[in-house]
């Protein structure tokens, strides 16, 4: 199988090309990326020499890029997107730029082409729900964005549909929920706790810190979109979440302070962010029940790894700090191609 991977310099996209190549070594990615500030080469370092692995710096924005890139794979999988809350807030243009066009773009390409597409997307799209209840997002639970970020993750998600019903395009969705794990962009809960703390500075905390948040090892994560590639029904909307655990993101800190040996004097607490949903929490029963998927990382195992990945990769994330790493991208890239 021919595989082209949008945004998979990224994180979870970086994540899912190497589960890929080490689970399927007889198939062939390309991955297409614009090399935004979140995309970095050097995640994918162990893999760039490999002749079924190649790379090309594109934006899914640029329709001859994306028709190019398309014509010669057998399915389209699309991470690509701006992603964080935050930059959404402070400015909402990028994220209708990529989400919604570049989506748009891509669907048009794999359209054409007549390509199976399989599109990665957010709980986040579903709003918030409530502390005092056990409710949980599921396959019939109305859209409710409440961020630039989720809004535009929930025009993409619409996207998709209309393409399958209108063109007939043989497409997927999946609906994750918060993804931590190796090759995470310092500026999200995990890796910022994390590096904070092994660079001795304090944790920020939003607020009271009781949002609760469904976690999901991006392995996990990575294994869900195998299954739905290989056994997936064209049209049908996946959901993916972690291990029945919703822990608020003080509880997350204060695990993440005690697997470090270091207590509460570390946290500091900050002014919230506008419109924080208060919780988020995914209902993957019926995934299980039509793929046989299910998260074999507890959040205690998967932390414990997370954090084990950082303390022994701070090369790569002390470049990401400073910025170096885009000195190594723009010098890579050019020999990838």
């Amino acid at each position: 199988m021919k595989l082209l991977v949008t945004g998979g310099a990224g994180f979870i996209g970086s994540n899912f090309i190497l589960y890929w190549l080490n689970r399927y070594p007889q198939d062939s990615i390309c991955n297409f990326d614009k090399l935004t500030y979140a995309g970095n080469l050097e995640n994918l370092k162990s893999i760039q020499t490999r002749p079924n692995y190649t790379f090309i710096k594109g934006d899914i924005c640029d329709p001859h890029q994306v028709q190019e890139a398309v014509t010669n794979v057998d399915i389209v999988v699309h991470f690509a997107a701006e992603s964080h809350v935050d930059r959404s807030i402070q400015d909402a243009s990028p994220f209708i730029k990529t989400n919604i066009e570049g989506t748009y773009i891509l669907l048009e390409g794999a359209t054409k082409m007549k390509k199976r597409f399989h599109h990665i997307s957010t709980d986040e799209v579903f709003g918030s729900l409530p502390l005092d209840t056990k409710e949980k997002f599921t396959l019939k639970t109305p859209y409710d964005p409440r961020s630039p970020y989720s809004a535009s993750k929930a025009s993409s998600d619409h996207l998709v549909r209309a393409y399958i019903a209108t063109y007939g395009l043989q497409a997927t969705l999946s609906n994750c929920s918060n993804n931590y794990g190796p090759y995470q962009f310092p500026e999200k809960l995990f890796s910022l706790a994390i590096t904070n703390l092994i660079e001795g500075k304090k944790v920020p905390l939003y607020g009271d810190g009781l949002n609760v948040r469904d976690w999901l090892y991006v392995e996990d994560h990575c294994a869900a979109i195998d299954l739905i590639i290989q056994k997936g029904t064209v049209g049908k909307t996946y959901l993916i979440g972690g291990m029945e655990e919703e822990v608020s993101n003080k509880d997350v800190i204060n695990q993440i302070l005690r697997l470090m040996g270091k207590d509460q004097s570390a946290i500091e607490y900050v002014k919230d962010r506008p419109s924080h949903d208060r919780r988020y929490a995914i209902d993957w029963s019926e995934t299980n029940k039509s793929l046989g998927w299910s998260p074999q990382y507890s959040l205690k195992t998967g932390l414990a790894k997370t954090i084990k990945w950082y303390k022994e990769n701070e090369g790569w994330w002390k470049k990401v700090k400073s910025g170096e790493y885009k000195d190594y991208y723009k010098l890579q890239y050019k020999a990838s191609v």
